[in-house]
C-alpha cells in the first residue's frame, strides 16, 4: 500500500474522520463525498484497490482526502480490513472514526436536523465509545438494471424502497456483537440457505484508540466491549442505519467484475448472477430516520 496523496498533516485533534476502501467507483464519489461533508466529516481516508476508472485521480484532487493505493489481493487483506486497520491505527487515535463502504449512507437519530458532531459530542458526554448501525438494503421499484444512476445524484432517488421486516437477530456470546440477517438479499438470493445471507449488523462509528481493530469488516471489533451496542437490561441504546444503495444499474457490471476477480465472499456474488425485481407489495418507501425508528430498525435511545 503506497500513498498517492497524504494530507494528514492538516488534521486537527477534533476532526471526524472517514475510512473507506474502493475499486472502480468513480461515478459514486461526488455524491458520497458531498453527503458525508454535509453531515460533518472533516477528512477522508481512502484505500484504492487498483481502480482503472479515474476514481483515484479524482480523489487525489480533493482537498480533504488522503489516499493510498494497492494492487494487492482484497481477499488476502481480509476484504480490506487489514488496510483500514493500519490507517486507523496510525491516524485515528483519539478521533471519532466512521468506517463505511462507498455505497453506504449513515442515518442516525435527528440526522435531518443535527450534524454528526452533535451525535459524537453526546456519545462523549455519555462515555459511549461506539455506535451500532443496521445495514438496510435499498432497491428500486422495478428492475435493478432500469434504475439509471447519474454521477452526482442521490442514489436514494432511484432506490428508495426497503424491507421493513423479515430480519433475524441473535447474539454472538464470544465477541458480544449482534448478528442480523434478512431483508431482500436473504429472501431473494439466499432463500434456500438463509443462514448464509450477508450480515447486516455493523459498528461503523467508533471513538478510536490505536489498540482497537476491526475483526470482520465493520461487523465486529476488538476489544469486544465495543460490540455491545445494545442494552442488555431490556432498554434501548441509540443506534443508526446504514442505507445500502448497492442495487442500482451499476450493480450488474460490478457483479460480473467481482465474480470474475473472486475477491469477495464467493457464495454472495455467485448468488447475484440473477437479478430479480426486489420490490414487493410489502416494501416500504424510505421517508426519514423516524420511519426507521418506528419500524424498530434503529433507536434514539435516551438522546433527546
Amino acid at each position: 500500500m503506497r500513498p498517492v496523496v497524504d494530507r494528514t498533516s492538516d488534521l486537527r485533534r477534533t476532526d471526524i474522520l472517514l475510512f473507506c476502501t474502493l475499486r472502480n467507483e468513480r461515478i459514486r464519489l461526488p455524491w458520497f463525498l458531498d453527503f458525508y461533508r454535509r453531515i460533518g466529516v472533516n477528512h477522508f481516508f481512502f484505500v484504492d484497490n487498483d481502480s482503472g476508472d479515474g476514481g483515484r485521480e479524482y480523489l487525489a484532487q480533493q482537498p480533504d482526502v488522503s489516499l493510498w493505493t494497492t494492487k494487492a489481493s482484497y481477499a488476502r487483506s481480509r476484504f480490506g480490513v487489514d488496510w483500514l486497520n493500519l490507517l486507523l491505527r496510525r491516524h485515528a487515535h483519539g478521533h471519532w472514526a466512521l468506517t463505511v463502504d462507498v455505497d453506504e449512507f449513515l442515518v442516525y437519530p435527528f440526522s435531518d436536523t443535527r450534524p454528526l458532531r452533535a451525535l459524537t459530542d453526546w456519545l462523549d458526554t455519555c462515555a459511549i465509545r461506539s455506535l451500532g448501525a443496521m445495514m438496510v438494503d435499498m432497491y428500486p421499484k422495478g428492475r435493478i438494471a432500469d434504475a439509471r444512476y447519474a454521477e452526482g445524484q442521490d442514489p436514494l432517488e432511484i432506490a428508495s424502497w426497503f424491507d421493513g421486516g423479515n430480519y433475524q437477530i441473535s447474539r454472538n456470546p464470544d465477541l458480544r456483537n449482534l448478528w442480523i440477517q434478512g431483508g431482500p438479499r436473504a429472501r431473494m438470493f439466499f432463500a434456500d440457505a438463509p443462514s448464509k445471507a450477508p450480515a447486516l449488523n455493523k459498528v461503523p462509528l467508533v471513538k478510536w484508540h490505536r489498540n482497537y481493530a476491526y475483526v470482520s469488516s465493520t461487523h465486529m471489533l476488538l476489544p469486544r466491549g465495543l460490540n455491545q451496542v445494545y442494552d442488555s437490561g431490556g432498554g434501548e441504546k441509540a443506534s443508526g442505519c446504514l442505507l445500502h444503495a448497492k442495487f442500482i444499474d451499476t450493480f450488474e457490471g460490478k457483479t460480473a467484475e467481482e465474480s470474475q476477480r473472486q475477491q469477495h465472499y464467493g457464495r454472495e456474488y455467485a448468488a447475484y448472477d440473477t437479478q430479480p425485481v426486489l420490490w414487493t407489495r410489502w416494501s416500504e418507501q424510505y421517508v426519514n430516520w423516524r420511519q426507521l425508528e418506528m419500524l424498530g430498525l434503529m433507536s434514539k435511545g435516551n438522546w433527546a
